[in-house]
């Protein structure tokens, strides 16, 4: 595969999703919308709900988890180098692209390009399913996960179970504790009172199928 040196990390565009992200958590930083609240008590409510609120740092912890290992992915790629240039089709000679200089040339530092090759190293679904509970690990924790080669088979043959079911579970059980997390979240009558008769019906075909779901599920659980 011929790669072409990367751009230099203090160039390189980033998602504009992302760039969006940065400048909300930025303007949330700089201006605090509780402080000039008349109702104080409503204000230390929001204080507190914001103290116990960890979701914008395990998302940035995922996010930044999922870049460092799609780095070393992509490192992985590269052949080390072994020396000497490569021929190019005018038949001079050029650099050798090789890993350690892609790295570089990117940013990364040696230290960071070794991280992020062992993060990489990672399973699939051990690195998924670490990075999306409740608890993501740190990226020291991920990288020692992959500092020798993982000889086992993959967790779900481990498990006894097909990839599908594994997968199937592990995604389920983050989208109920998501929706668990959504009933805590709002008033019921806010709710009702937020939505038209059409809106209303629609919660009722929902719900309906959420009881029929839920109904199969725990007979078998």
């Amino acid at each position: 595969m011929n790669h072409a040196l990367l751009p230099n990390t203090h160039n390189a565009n980033l998602p504009a999703k992302y760039e969006a992200a940065k400048i909300a958590i930025m303007e949330c930083n700089r201006i605090d919308e509780c402080k000039d609240w008349s109702d104080k008590a409503q204000a230390l409510a929001s204080y507190a709900r914001q103290s116990e609120d960890t979701e914008m740092e395990k998302t940035a912890m995922r996010i930044r988890a999922r870049a460092i290992r799609r780095c070393g992915e992509l490192l992985k790629e590269i052949d080390k180098a072994q020396g000497g240039d490569r021929r190019n089709q005018e038949g001079g000679k050029s650099p050798l692209v090789s890993r350690k200089n892609a790295a570089a040339d990117a940013g990364l530092s040696p230290d960071q390009a070794k991280q992020s090759i062992r993060v990489a190293n990672v399973p699939d679904e051990i690195f998924t399913e670490q990075i999306e509970s409740e608890t993501p690990p740190t990226i020291t924790s991920l990288a020692q996960q992959g500092t020798t080669p993982n000889k086992k088979p993959p967790m779900f043959e481990q498990l006894g179970m097909t990839k599908e079911a594994f997968q199937a579970g592990m995604y389920f059980r983050g989208d109920i504790e998501d929706f668990c997390k959504a009933t805590k979240k709002y008033e019921i009558q806010d709710i009702i009172d937020g939505s038209t008769p059409e809106q209303r019906d629609r919660l009722r075909t929902l719900i309906k199928q959420i009881d029929t779901f839920t109904d199969k599920l725990i007979t078998k659980l």
